[in-house]
């Protein structure tokens, strides 16, 4: 039997590696550059390691990577080669690059003309399969500089991904390190390249991606709407479980049919823009989110027994006698709503998507949403359908109760969204904490049977379902007192205003205290007490003088991610530090409705001119930095150049230090190359 199971074994790993092979797709992708200063050649070679492979460094005890040189000619060698990029040590005590990483080799030439020949041979690994022994051969070539001007640094820059093709940049660029940090030539290739994910991997993230968001707060309270909806159906619970699988089958074809649609108009016409603009539109304007606000209100009145939602009686009179087309266009209406409201926390999802297809992929975007819809719907049609096979009773009607206390209190979300967005200071964090501390409040009272409605028994006893609830209800809001006077909360703060919205704090700690400087021309705050520009040029302006790198922060009011990112990642003392004193910092708000000083307006390639800072940075973070989503971020050095992969959305607090030491790193070798 262990043998079977071995051999089994065996031939599924020979047939993992097999496939992988027939892909014919490298576990590293490498680009290399030649840097010439005097007499002497630095080469440096860059590898970008797909997701989920790691390579073994130079150093490495038993799986090193090697670079072997051969036919040189006008040139000869200076040493070994070298690591730029230093090597991790994973857990089992191997040394490996995981992501983007430089290697080098000097050189010092001899000749008129020079020419390297070299070969990288690695070993790339992945979980506990390893591919085979993989090679990647180069070739750069030049003229000797140093007998035109020794004074003069040069780059000579090869983008090929297989084999260089010995051309060369004619324009020589003084002081400039363009392989690794020009974007002009590296951003875009490199942000597809590390990730080498197949169809399969994208499917897997968008399923993933898809039961995720059911969690957030602008799809969470949309539960018990569904739960409300189906326990009022009426017929048999066959009817019930056909209804929920329609709601399900609805959500889906609303996020995929439009979806395609786009997609096809945007191969058609190239309308990039426009679809950018309106998804910006629904997820931040003021109109849908008081409408989804106001939407939130009329359904936890009705929980709460004001009234009873039911379709307009047209609808009805037009329907069989047995309600199927009525119930299906409520079903219908449900799904649509669903769709509207979640697109607060799905939107940058869809916007991720959409961007690919403006990339020249086609099918991809359009099976990725459907994954991504089918399993967004699974969720909601499990909510749908167990309801329907539930017998009701009087302890449902306070279920419907707790419900609207819920929606009420996530309904507020979508109010502060526009609110700070349009800077109406009217939900402000301690006003919108008050609302918060009330509802939740008197949902404890009304769990302990003190408070009742109208369709609401008396409570002569609690059971330990309802004071277990209340315990947890009360605690809560026990939690959320001390956010009035300035704790941060950082367990619900993707869900309440940022802190910078506070206008009273408490003691506390220097860097939640510490007051905003306004740095520049738009009266925006940065969080945490930080100090920053809301537009891309002053910051660049503020790094060439303060001879520092920038990072830029790609948010958005309305960006759940984006607060918990500031509370719980930025706030670590060590993070907060390296922004603080290290970097110039730009906050990019891609929904904010400030207008622009004419100076300021932005004029795109099809001749549209942007004139409020949320759609001009939009514009600039999808065409200069491919991105479509918050929370991003960016390093740049003083010239706009980027110099690390883009990092988005993760909690962890070491990575995200990396992160911005990668670039630091970066810049420092740049400015050294400089001098």
């Amino acid at each position: 039997m262990k043998r079977t199971i071995s051999l089994i074994c065996a031939a599924l790993l020979s047939w993992s590696v097999a496939l992988f092979a027939s892909n014919n797709e490298a576990t590293v992708s490498w680009k290399s550059a030649v840097e010439q200063k005097g007499d002497i050649l630095e080469l440096v070679i860059t590898g970008f390691c797909h997701k989920d492979w790691h390579t073994y460094s130079l150093s490495d005890k038993f799986s090193a990577t090697t670079i072997e040189f051969s036919g040189l000619s006008g040139c000869e060698p200076m040493g070994s080669p070298y690591e730029i990029t230093t090597p991790i040590i994973n857990e089992d005590g191997n040394s490996v690059y995981d992501s983007v990483f430089h290697l080098g080799m000097k050189f010092k030439v001899t000749g008129d003309s020079w020419k390297i020949n070299g070969m990288v041979t690695w070993i790339a690994c992945s979980g506990n399969m390893c591919a085979s022994p993989e090679d990647w051969e180069f070739t750069k070539s030049g003229n000797n500089i140093a007998n035109e001007d020794s004074n003069k640094n040069v780059t000579l820059l090869n983008n090929n991904v297989t084999n260089d093709d010995n051309q060369v940049v004619s324009e020589h660029t003084e002081g400039h390190y363009s392989a690794i940090d020009n974007p002009e030539e590296n951003t875009a290739e490199e942000a597809e390249i590390p990730s080498g994910e197949s169809l399969w991997s994208l499917i897997l993230e968008a399923i993933l991606w898809g039961f995720a968001m059911i969690l957030t707060p602008c799809v969470f309270p949309m539960i018990p709407m569904t739960v409300s909806f189906f326990l009022k159906g009426s017929g048999s619970p066959a009817a019930g479980r056909f209804k929920a699988m329609m709601y399900g089958l609805f959500i889906i074809l609303l996020y995929t049919v439009p979806i395609c649609i786009i997609i096809g108009l945007t191969w058609i016409i190239g309308g990039e823009a426009v679809t950018a603009d309106i998804f910006n539109w629904l997820s931040t304007h003021w109109v849908p989110n008081v409408i989804f606000f106001l939407v939130f209100l009329v359904f936890a009145a009705s929980f709460f027994g004001a009234f009873e939602i039911t379709l307009p009686s047209k609808l009805v009179n037009k329907s069989d006698a047995k309600s199927d087309k009525k119930g299906l266009a409520g079903v219908f209406f449900m799904a649509l709503t669903l769709v509207l409201v979640s697109f607060s926390c799905t939107g940058p999802i869809v916007g991720s998507v959409l961007i690919k297809s403006t990339q020249g992929e086609f099918w991809t975007p359009m099976i990725t949403m459907l994954a991504f819809s089918t399993a967004f719907a699974l969720g909601f049609t499990f909510f749908a359908i167990f309801p329907s096979v539930l017998k009701n009773g009087p302890w449902m009607n306070s279920v419907k109760v707790v419900f609207g206390f819920i929606e009420l209190a996530f309904g507020l979300k979508f109010l502060s969204v526009a609110d700070q967005t349009y800077h109406w200071h009217l939900l402000d964090r301690e006003i919108y904490l008050a609302i918060w501390i009330v509802i939740f409040t008197l949902l404890g009272f009304y769990l302990l049977g003190k408070i009742r409605f109208k369709y609401d028994d008396k409570v002569e006893h609690i059971g330990l379902t309802r004071l277990g609830l209340a315990i947890v209800t009360f605690s809560f809001v026990v939690y959320m007192i001390p956010g009035m006077w300035g704790a941060p909360l950082k367990g619900i703060s993707g869900f309440i205003p940022p802190m910078e919205t506070q206008d009273f704090i408490m003691g506390g700690n220097g860097s939640v205290q510490a007051a905003p400087v306004k740095a520049g021309k738009y009266d925006l705050k940065m969080p945490l007490g930080l100090t920053g520009y809301f537009t891309l040029d002053e910051g660049l302006e503020a790094a060439k003088q303060q001879n520092k790198p920038v990072f830029v922060d790609i948010t958005g009011h309305g960006c759940v991610n984006c607060r918990e990112m500031e509370q719980r990642v930025w706030s670590d003392p060590g993070v907060l530090s390296l922004l603080r004193e290290r970097f110039v910092i730009v906050a990019l708000y891609t929904d904010d409705k400030t207008s622009l000083d004419e100076a300021d307006w932005l004029t795109t390639d099809t001749g549209k001119v942007l004139k409020d800072l949320g759609r001009k940075n939009s514009y600039i973070v999808r065409s200069r930095f491919n991105v479509n989503a918050q929370p991003n971020y960016v390093i740049l050095d003083s010239d706009g150049s980027q110099l690390v992969p883009v990092r988005g959305y993760n909690l962890s607090i070491d990575g995200y230090i990396d992160f911005l030491n990668s670039g630091l790193s970066a810049f420092g070798r740049k400015a050294k190359r400089a001098e």
